[in-house]
């Protein structure tokens, strides 16, 4: 007996702007390339960040927090793959790769707060052998301030709350993954 898909986070939240996101590694709806999965728990993937790049987002935007969320995954409280804070207002588009652990492709200020695999970077797409495809919810958050006020400690909880009281657009891209 298979479950029913957990809800769309963010379609449980007050609603926002929308702008756009694309990417050059993912197509919304499709299939999450091997690249972008996890590359440990026998996924053999490359755990590499996709590219992505955004427009439209509100005017008065002073800065971006990215994320990556799997409201599928086996638990109570989905899966975060990816936190990405206090990116620049004036950043519309991270390289593959951004979501590596030294944070090297970052613009400065921008930092990772620890996945759900406890790291500080993006970690790909990981569902347990034989579940029904798990959705990889890629958001970029248009914020009302520059940065978020939080540490690299922050829980993703914590970001998503302080998010709420922050968000003027958000703009999503989702991709999906088995194994």
């Amino acid at each position: 007996m298979s479950s029913p898909a957990a809800p769309n986070p963010y379609d449980l939240l007050p609603p926002v702007a929308p702008f756009t996101l694309t990417s050059t590694d993912l197509v919304d709806g499709e299939r999450l390339p091997l690249e972008q999965a996890f590359d440990d728990l026998g996924v053999g993937g490359a755990n590499r960040s996709p590219q992505l790049a955004w427009h439209g987002h509100p005017p008065e935007t002073q800065g971006f927090t990215v994320t990556c969320f799997d409201p599928d995954a086996p638990t109570a409280s989905g899966f975060w793959h990816w936190v990405l804070v206090d990116v620049p207002g004036s950043v519309t588009e991270l390289p593959a790769g951004a979501g590596s652990a030294d944070g090297s492709l970052l613009a400065p200020g921008a930092f990772h707060v620890r996945n759900d695999f406890g790291q500080r970077a993006y970690g790909g797409a990981a569902p347990p052998p034989g579940s029904a495809p798990h959705r990889y919810i890629f958001a970029v958050h248009a914020l009302d301030i520059p940065t978020l006020g939080v540490d690299a400690d922050a829980s993703p909880a914590l970001v998503g709350f302080n998010l709420s009281f922050h968000t003027l657009g958000r703009a999503t891209l989702t991709a999906l993954f088995s194994r």
